[in-house]
């Protein structure tokens, strides 16, 4: 009797770990520059690389004209770049020129807040990346300016069918 109550622990401890790996992201519920709804289980069938900024973030504007510059080496290849702001609404004025000014050539979304940069487990400060599989779980996420390098191998790894060693769950850059 012993044996097989331990046997049901271990079984339940291994459904609760299964089940908290999955790293399903939040229902995010954004509008884009236009006003528009934009939800991220839309974009389910895609990989999606989120980059969370602010236009007070000095790395932000470092990092946006980089990610811009490597969305555009996936065009073609169903990987969507989106870059989060989560300037408060009071600033959002300053969004547009500010990714003009960075070149920035994919979507934008607006109404984040730090609240959602925890809730894809980024911590607290921009900038923070969160790359989603095509079934929108996150399989890697970088705290800080993202390099091309930390981009480049999850979503080349998700292009490739996952067929070779996979990239970093998490990385920090600050």
């Amino acid at each position: 009797m012993k044996a097989l109550r331990c046997v049901l622990l271990l079984l339940c401890s291994a459904l609760f770990v299964a089940s908290v790996s999955a790293k399903r992201v939040p229902n995010l519920d954004l509008k884009d520059l236009h006003g528009n709804t934009q939800k991220l289980a839309s974009l389910r069938g895609q990989i999606v690389v989120l980059n969370f900024w602010a236009t007070w973030c000095g790395p932000c504007q470092e990092e946006l004209p980089r990610l811009s510059k490597l969305a555009q080496s996936y065009v073609g290849k169903n990987v969507r770049f989106i870059a989060v702001s989560i300037d408060v609404a009071k600033d959002r004025g300053k969004i547009e020129p500010a990714l003009e000014k960075a070149g920035v050539t994919f979507d934008t979304w607006v109404g984040a807040s730090t609240d959602t940069l925890g809730s894809f487990g980024l911590g607290e400060i921009v900038p923070g990346t969160a790359i989603l599989d095509d079934r929108g779980e996150i399989i890697a996420r970088i705290m800080g300016e993202a390099r091309d390098e930390d981009v480049r191998n999850a979503v080349d790894w998700l292009l490739n069918n996952r067929s070779r060693p996979a990239p970093a769950a998490l990385t920090k850059r600050y």
